[in-house]
Order: C-alpha cells, then sequence, then structure tokens
C-alpha cells in the first residue's frame, strides 16, 4: 500500500510538472516578436526579441545613454567634452568603454588604439573632407597617438598632451549592443538579436525557433552598401558577432585604394591581405575591437592573439592572390 502511494504520488509529481511545462511552451509560442529599428550613432538598428510588449522606448532610452557617453559627433557628449577638454564627470559607461579599450590595445600591442582619431581625420574618413596628408602632417600627429598616452587617474582622463583625441567608434557599437540586449535580459526576455550597424548579440532562439542564423558579408568592393551576397552563414545563440573590414570604406587617390583602418604604428591605412575580420565572443565590445585589432595586425599576428584568448572566435576573408580565401577558429 505504502509503494502504492509512492508510485502515485511520483506519477502525480510528474504529470504536474508535464502540464506545467506544456503551458509554458505554448505560452512561449503564443508571445509574439517585436521588431524594432531606427537610426543611432550614425547608423541602423535593428532589434527583434519576443515580448508581449514593445520595448522601442526603454530601447532607445539605453541607446541615448550611451550616444551621450561615447559620441564624437555629440557636441554634449562626455567624449567630446574630453577632446576638448572641458571638465567633465565621466559616467560609468565612459569608465567601462575606456578601459576595457585600454586591455585591448595591451593585449594587441596597440594595433588597438581609441587615440588614433586625428590620424583617420587626417585621411578624410572622420570629420573632415577628403584631403591627402602629407608626410610631415603624419609624423606630426603621430606625436598625439598612442593608448599609453592616456589613462584614468582619480575619476578623470589624464593626457600626456592635451591635443590627444579619444574616438571609440570601434567599439562603442559593440558596446550599444550589449546595453540593448542587458536591458531585455532585465525584463526577462531570453530569446531576441541585437544588431547595431552590423553588430549583433543573440540569445535564444528565432523566430523559427532554432538558433539565429547570421550572415557574413562577402568583401565585395561596395561603397554605397547595396552588396547583400554572403561569403557563409554562422548559427550562433547565447554570443556577440562584430565584424570589420575595408570593403565598403574606402577611397581612391591617383589610382590607389585607401583603407578606413588605420595603423596606429605607421600613421598610414593598413595595407595587407585581410579583407574582413569576423570575431564571435561573450561580449560584443570586445568583438567589436579585436575584430577592427586584427584588420589592422594581419592574418598570422591575428592567429596568435586567438590562441592566447580561447573566449575569442574568429572567421577572416582575405585576398590570396586575387581570390577569396578563409581562415576560421577550430572552435567556431
Amino acid at each position: 500500500m505504502k509503494l502504492l502511494s509512492k508510485n502515485t504520488y511520483r506519477l502525480t509529481a510528474l504529470l504536474v510538472l508535464l502540464v506545467a511545462s506544456v503551458l509554458i511552451i505554448r505560452q512561449q509560442r503564443n508571445t509574439p516578436y517585436q521588431h524594432d529599428t531606427g537610426i543611432i550613432f550614425g547608423t541602423i538598428y535593428n532589434i527583434t526579441y519576443q515580448s508581449d510588449r514593445n520595448l522601442k522606448t526603454e530601447i532607445e532610452q539605453e541607446l541615448h545613454k550611451v550616444d551621450n557617453s561615447l559620441s564624437t559627433f555629440n557636441k554634449n557628449s562626455v567624449i567630446s567634452a574630453v577632446n576638448q577638454n572641458r571638465e567633465t564627470s565621466l559616467d560609468e559607461m565612459f569608465v567601462q568603454v575606456f578601459n576595457m579599450a585600454q586591455q585591448v590595445s595591451a593585449d594587441t600591442d596597440g594595433d588597438f588604439d581609441i587615440t588614433v582619431a586625428p590620424l583617420v581625420n587626417a585621411w578624410g574618413f572622420g570629420f573632415k573632407n577628403n584631403v591627402m596628408p602629407s608626410p610631415h602632417a603624419i609624423d606630426s600627429i603621430m606625436q598625439i597617438v598612442g593608448y599609453k598616452k592616456v589613462s584614468l587617474q582619480d575619476g578623470a582622463v589624464v593626457k600626456s598632451d592635451p591635443r590627444i583625441m579619444l574616438d571609440c567608434s570601434a567599439i562603442a557599437k559593440g558596446y550599444g549592443a550589449d546595453v540593448v540586449a542587458r536591458c531585455l535580459r532585465d525584463r526577462g526576455i531570453k530569446n531576441f538579436m541585437v544588431e547595431i550597424g552590423g553588430e549583433i548579440v543573440v540569445s535564444g532562439v528565432s523566430e523559427k525557433r532554432i538558433p539565429w542564423a547570421i550572415g557574413v558579408q562577402k568583401p565585395v568592393e561596395d561603397s554605397l552598401a547595396q552588396n547583400t551576397e554572403l561569403q557563409t552563414v554562422i548559427n550562433i545563440t547565447d554570443a556577440a558577432m562584430a565584424t570589420s573590414g575595408n570593403y565598403r570604406n574606402f577611397y581612391y587617390r591617383n589610382g590607389r585604394r585607401y583603407a578606413h583602418t588605420i595603423n596606429p604604428h605607421t600613421g598610414r591605412p593598413v595595407q595587407h591581405s585581410i579583407l574582413s575580420a569576423t570575431v564571435v565572443c561573450k561580449d560584443c565590445a570586445r568583438a567589436d575591437a579585436y575584430a577592427t585589432a586584427f584588420m589592422v595586425m594581419g592574418l598570422e599576428k591575428a592567429k596568435k592573439i586567438l590562441a592566447k584568448n580561447k573566449d575569442l572566435k574568429a572567421y577572416i576573408i582575405y585576398d590570396d592572390n586575387g581570390k577569396y580565401a578563409v581562415w576560421q577558429s577550430d572552435n567556431l
């Protein structure tokens, strides 16, 4: 009789668990996916998430916090005040991104460097017009470029030269994607994709109930961003992904092609075979920064960086004597 009662209890508990599971699954399937899009950081964002209500207002509030902290195009942002040597209070976002940038810079021997802004501007990819800088001008600007020339001390940015400028554009979009992902998770949302200018964070499953399928574009010269041909599709979940490439941002001068990625060590556009670098890891800001660093350092050094950072995975497209070739991490 006792055995029967125990078995009956177990069967009842199992049935309750089964019914609860069915109800949860049914609720999840009936919960719609929201689709939000807009403009931020001078680029387009697309966010898909499973929720009973639309959260675009909350999402944009978070994005504007990032903009007010890290956008060099926002005259009232924290980073603009730092660049203009105005007295300002550093917010948590600025401090987080600055510290992460410095860590990546140290790990990549300065191939990633947020002080490179004056060089970017001189070559015509920043705030100024296309004006070819002279060798003398480049040498002069190089005196105020270098991640070791800035630091945080007692809650303030300390520069070795007041002319030093910071530009977090190679990490801020990824950080913005992380901020939105955190906003969604804090509201109990498990299934989502956040994409800001090509930098992506995904969690859970898509509307098709499968991992998110993220395309990597074929690096065809496409300054108008009209090409949609894919090189491959990477299926990921609970991860972040960022891609850096020179196949869209470039210009020709006297028959020579100039990439938008500037080498902080030479002061000139990078010249090597990598066409695009895609990095997958936990944090999109980190993926964003390393993808940029790989574009600067080239394939062989990128392999060494990946070997010592086991949490990073990479998919790199490069030019092999006029043909597309691919190298990818074994753990991708």
